[in-house]
């Protein structure tokens, strides 16, 4: 979502921003697909009516790769739909890898970065429940995305 919402910013003027930002938001907090679908036509109108045509044109073509977490349970949402966990974990090396600031060679920056993953997957952070798989059973892959 926030590369979709980056490239929508790419075209639209600074005075703007605040307003469609609002509007993109407004797709995605809609109940389910087929709302969030009206309302990404809706939001497109508008936008062409801001003579944002490109901006429109983005929001129509890539508005379906965005709402694919809503064929997962609802529970899972808030988690799919953000990178927050990887983006933690990112942060966490680039911080390990910045104390040594040059290796040898990539075999030691390898061993570093699996050490701190193997530490991170072994404390309370690497053990906390991150989606309840139970409440994926009830989901049909056939249908799910449709």
């Amino acid at each position: 979502m926030v590369h979709f919402y980056r490239n929508v910013f790419k075209v639209v003027p600074k005075g703007r921003m605040r307003e469609v930002a609002d509007m993109l938001k407004a797709i995605h907090a809609q109940e389910d697909v087929a709302a969030a679908r009206q309302k990404a036509q809706d939001v497109a109108a508008k936008l062409e009516a801001m003579r944002l045509s490109k901006a429109a044109e983005i929001v129509r073509s890539g508005i379906d790769e965005t709402l694919t977490y809503m064929a997962f349970p609802r529970e899972h949402w808030r988690r799919i739909r953000t990178n927050n966990p990887i983006e933690r974990m990112n942060r966490e090396i680039r911080r390990r890898t910045k104390v040594v600031g040059n290796f040898p060679d990539g075999k030691s920056a390898l061993m570093l970065v699996c050490a701190r993953l193997r530490h991170m997957s072994g404390t309370q952070w690497g053990k906390k429940r991150y989606l309840d798989m139970h409440l994926l059973i009830t989901i049909d892959p056939m249908t799910a995305i449709a």
